[in-house]
């Protein structure tokens, strides 16, 4: 088996990346830095330009799967021309990819899983959203989710077997929002956001990685929601993050409007709240390896709480 991922090089590509590399399933990957291009045993990549509809058609060489990851972060200032780059990053690789691919006229019936964004679902302190919501989320964020789907569902056109996974917050120390708030609570500044009473429904690294690589194995096609089974509001998120870090917290919630005064409209995603359900994928028979918000963040942060209490010891602080 041959997948072509696009995003390889970011936090859930390399994960991806690595889960292949353990399967032996052979990478070819597209990327924007030619000097990030490699040729190496199941490791091979290719130059595109999706702003210029740029790309190397011999990427597609032996390729049964498309994994498409592409697209700039979105946690920068919501300002117009960041706004524009977050959404033409994602549609200009789709149409890059689509348009590839039809003037190949490619024989071969390909899977093609792309990711998308919880944040497609609407703002809710109450609801409890499966893949068969179809209401869209009035933000910026909703928007380009919806438009990020639309795209996606044109390889339908090219008959290719079509999933799309709806990304949750992704916990891992490499990237992330989670690094962000780790060092905030290890210098005792840990607080909630808002009210703290939103719900973030998130996923490990290693398990939103095995997702994909479970949709393609399995061939499947639709929505389904990239979480874990027991979403938590950011209060217990924080509250959990200091107890594995063993780190105590002192300050008050950050109220809406300091967070808005700093960060403008991208405070949104501190204080927007989608509690969503992972019963789709399960059913499908994928198992979490974490299910639970305290096994995640222990897995991620247990090997650096004993080193810093090892290196506390050796300095004398509890002698």
């Amino acid at each position: 088996m041959k997948v072509l991922i696009t995003g390889a090089t970011g936090l859930i590509g390399q994960a991806i990346t690595d889960l292949c590399s353990e399967k032996g399933i052979s990478v070819n990957y597209l990327t924007t830095d030619r000097t990030k291009i490699k040729n190496e045993v199941n490791y091979r990549g290719f130059y595109w330009q999706p702003k210029n509809n740029e790309i190397d058609v011999k990427c597609f060489e032996g390729v049964t799967a498309i994994i498409n990851l592409a697209g700039t972060n979105i946690a920068r200032r919501w300002t117009k021309p960041n706004k524009e780059i977050i959404l033409s990053s994602r549609t200009d690789s789709l149409k890059t990819l689509y348009n590839a691919l039809k003037n190949l006229n490619y024989q071969e019936r390909i899977s093609f899983i792309s990711a998308s964004a919880i944040g497609i679902y609407p703002n809710s302190l109450s609801d409890f959203y499966t893949e068969e919501e179809t209401n869209v989320d009035a933000s910026f964020l909703g928007d380009v989710s919806a438009i990020w789907e639309s795209e996606t569902d044109k390889f339908q056109e090219l008959n290719c077997n079509v999933a799309k996974i709806r990304i949750g917050l992704v916990l891992s120390a490499e990237g992330g929002a989670l690094p962000n708030m780790a060092n905030a609570v290890k210098k005792f500044m840990g607080a909630s956001f808002g009210s703290g009473e939103q719900w973030q429904s998130w996923i490990h690294v290693n398990d939103i990685a095995r997702m994909f690589l479970f949709a393609l194995e399995n061939n499947l096609s639709g929505v389904y929601n990239g979480v874990a089974p027991n979403p938590v509001t950011n209060k217990k998120m924080v509250k959990e993050l200091a107890k594995v870090l063993k780190k105590p917290l002192f300050l008050p919630d950050i109220p809406q409007f300091a967070l808005r005064l700093i960060l403008g409209e991208m405070s949104y995603l501190l204080l927007a709240s989608q509690r969503v359900s992972s019963k789709k994928i399960e059913k499908e028979g994928f198992i979490f390896q974490f299910n639970n918000i305290c096994s995640a963040l222990e897995n991620i942060y247990s090997e650096e709480v004993k080193k810093d209490n090892t290196d506390d010891v050796l300095s004398g602080e509890y002698v």
